[in-house]
């Protein structure tokens, strides 16, 4: 099986369905980091944008790197940072909660999940911008630092320290302590 670099070398030589491939290899992990960033509908159109970025800049990608995964993610988030630019806020659409039996009481669940996710979202928001990027790219899109800081364009070291920083922040967010906490009966 081709790397994704041998893939895009190929490419750059005329086989269009070569990068195909690497789109193929790659498609679902970018969609679903599009879409915790934007929702799924948006993310379809910015993942568009995603291929058609990574396609025209192709040349660029360093070849040495065998996996074109970290790449693929650092077009997906200046894509996202583009189309955050061009729109304008939009509220979340609310859940929905029609699926649930008549006879079960969802609403203390939901208030306490609604409650944690609010305590969390407060305490990612005090994190410096780019403590959060490190931080969601290794704990949900399950890079390595290394490969964080190469989506961020940054020496791995800085990665790596960003990332401890913003992992002590949290441990030390009371929002997140108080969420920890063993209630005692």
């Amino acid at each position: 099986m081709s790397s994704d670099a041998e893939l895009i070398g190929r490419s750059l030589r005329g086989d269009t369905d070569a990068f195909v491939e690497v789109i193929s290899r790659h498609e679902t992990a970018i969609g679903n980091y599009l879409a915790r960033r934007v929702g799924r509908q948006a993310a379809e159109d910015v993942l568009g944008d995603v291929w058609v970025a990574a396609y025209e800049s192709r040349a660029r990608y360093d070849r040495s790197y065998p996996e074109a995964r970290p790449w693929l993610y650092g077009v997906a988030l200046n894509r996202l940072r583009r189309h955050w630019r061009s729109e304008p806020a939009a509220e979340e659409p609310a859940a929905d909660l029609t699926f649930v039996v008549s006879d079960w009481d969802p609403w203390p669940a939901v208030d306490a999940r609604v409650d944690a996710q609010a305590l969390l979202r407060k305490a990612l928001a005090r994190l410096k911008p780019e403590e959060r990027e490190v931080l969601g790219l290794v704990a949900w899109e399950d890079l390595t630092v290394a490969e964080a800081g190469r989506v961020l364009d940054i020496p791995a070291g800085t990665a790596r320290r960003l990332l401890h920083q913003a992992r002590k922040a949290l441990r030390e967010a009371p929002e997140v302590v108080a969420l920890l906490q063993v209630p005692t009966t």
